[in-house]
């Protein structure tokens, strides 16, 4: 799939001529929220590049700390690519753009590539909300994504870093993924999913039926039913705002309930003090 224009996204105006950049005056975006790219996929692009050269130029803005030096905002791959085929210079447009544009502009060159994994555009979500404090919704808005998307995957990074690296390499679909973020032990199940070859829909028959052999304690609170639909939505939203699992109990019909945050250790619980300790004092 081709690398995305970026003409579309806001700023694209701010730019200037193409122009002809030497490969080592040019660096990748350290914030590119992608992180892995298959060695057969570079390769088979350094040899189009060798017979034909870069045909789309690359988009790079002014280095932000190395005068005369440019850092990449889209095409890393032809970036890489350009080197393995040994070129010395490269076809650029330069932009003058800001870390948030590059970030947005990153992420949606990755998004609509079909090889990007499903945590690296978590990672990405993240990323706008955490350093420039972008809401779900204004990120679907920005990206032409549903809220419902964006939340979804952002609920991916509070499975254990051992299935996320399970979801890089390909090893879990997000489908899988999505199925294992309510289960009491993802990564165990995890690797029970991937040593049967579990369908996704075998995947959730598996978490319903480990579900259906809680204790009575685990199983406290759902006496009166399963939670509605909206309640398990807002358990969802602040476990990803916060990083940590929320349990809502609202009491059927009234006004009153209790919310409980868990956390793993320590250094959960020093953050949300830190957090709460922000906004109180």
């Amino acid at each position: 799939m081709a690398d995305v224009s970026v003409d579309e996204i806001p700023g694209a105006e701010r730019r200037q001529a193409e122009t002809t950049i030497p490969i080592e005056r040019i660096a990748p975006n350290p914030d590119q929220p992608r992180r892995s790219f298959a060695p057969e996929a570079l390769q088979e692009l350094a040899d189009s590049i060798s017979a034909k050269g870069v045909i789309q130029p690359l988009v790079v803005r002014r280095h932000p700390e190395k005068a005369g030096h440019y850092q990449i905002v889209a095409g890393e791959r032809r970036w890489r690519a350009a080197q393995m085929a040994k070129l010395h210079e490269l076809p650029a447009l330069v932009r003058d753009f800001d870390d948030t544009e590059v970030l947005e502009i990153a992420i949606i060159e990755n998004i609509q590539r079909a090889d990007l994994t499903a945590v690296d555009e978590a990672r990405g979500y993240r990323q706008l909300m955490d350093r420039f404090g972008r809401t779900q919704e204004q990120m679907a808005d920005a990206l032409g994504k549903s809220r419902s998307h964006i939340a979804n995957m952002l609920r991916l990074l509070t499975l254990p870093p051992a299935v996320q690296d399970h979801l890089d390499a390909g090893r879990l679909s997000a489908g899988h993924a999505r199925a294992l973020v309510t289960a009491a032990d993802p990564a165990s199940l995890a690797d029970e999913v991937i040593a049967a070859n579990l369908t996704v829909r075998q995947t959730e028959d598996r978490v319903r039926k480990a579900k259906a052999g809680q204790s009575p304690r685990q199983e406290r609170g759902r006496a009166n039913g399963d939670k509605d639909a909206d309640t398990r939505a807002l358990e969802r939203d602040l476990s990803t705002a916060l990083g940590l699992r929320i349990t809502i109990d609202h009491k059927p019909g009234g006004e009153s309930g209790t919310m409980t945050i868990s956390y793993k250790h320590l250094a959960q619980l020093d953050d949300l003090c830190r957090l709460l300790s922000r906004d109180v004092f």
